[in-house]
């Protein structure tokens, strides 16, 4: 009886010093990936928007027309991003209203989850992406 008494003291002293890992660490942002919203193209056109955010925080944004640097900042579960000047093309009124539209959502984001391919940048508007996976 001894004996069983000393093991089991033993095993949770063992235990008790081994690591704990978290129940769930999530998925990392996907940094250097390309992000395509999850919407379909507006009629007449195959442009779909798209961002890629690199690990310094510098990000590319592809809107309905036209094309913004931007500057971001991501965390563990937090993100913010600041555009920068729109580079401008010949499109007409609504894709210019989408765009300013998404670059305003984009702006207002504060958090984000990764669901495997999926990556949802939360604000005012959630905005789902697609991991550019070919």
């Amino acid at each position: 009886m001894g004996c069983v008494r000393r093991s089991g003291w033993l095993f949770l002293a063992f235990i008790s010093v081994l690591p704990i890992a978290p129940a769930y660490a999530g998925e990392p942002f996907p940094f250097g990936s390309t992000l395509m919203l999850e919407t379909a193209p507006i009629r007449g056109s195959k442009r779909i928007p798209m961002i890629e955010i690199q690990e310094n925080g510098i990000a590319s944004i592809d809107l309905w027309c036209a094309r913004a640097q931007a500057q971001a900042t991501v965390a563990d579960g937090s993100i913010t991003i600041v555009p920068g000047d729109l580079q401008s093309a010949q499109c007409d009124a609504e894709r210019q209203s989408r765009d300013a539209d998404l670059l305003a959502a984009l702006a207002q984001v504060t958090n984000w989850r990764r669901d495997g391919e999926l990556v949802e940048l939360i604000g005012v508007t959630p905005l789902r992406f697609r991991l550019m996976t070919n």
